[in-house]
């Protein structure tokens, strides 16, 4: 099999295993985000992970799909 293709299989079940991994963490904070939402002054909640990790995944799936097409143009 061609390094390309090694690369691509092995990017994408990484990275969801790493999202999958951290969505438990995420809902998390999402919930506690909501329920304080009112008094987040006093608490420390922040949503700064949440939202990078909702860009981190975004860019793992632009990433993804650029690494499917590519193999593809090379295969085919």
């Amino acid at each position: 099999m061609n390094l390309l293709l090694w690369i691509t299989v092995g990017f994408i079940v990484v990275g969801l295993f790493v999202l999958m991994s951290m969505k438990k963490s995420m809902e998390e904070r999402v919930a506690l985000a909501i329920e304080n939402k009112d008094g987040m002054e006093g608490k420390q909640t922040s949503t700064k992970p949440v939202v990078w990790w909702i860009v981190g995944a975004t860019v793992w799936g632009l990433a993804s799909m650029l690494l499917i097409v590519w193999s593809f143009s090379v295969y085919v």
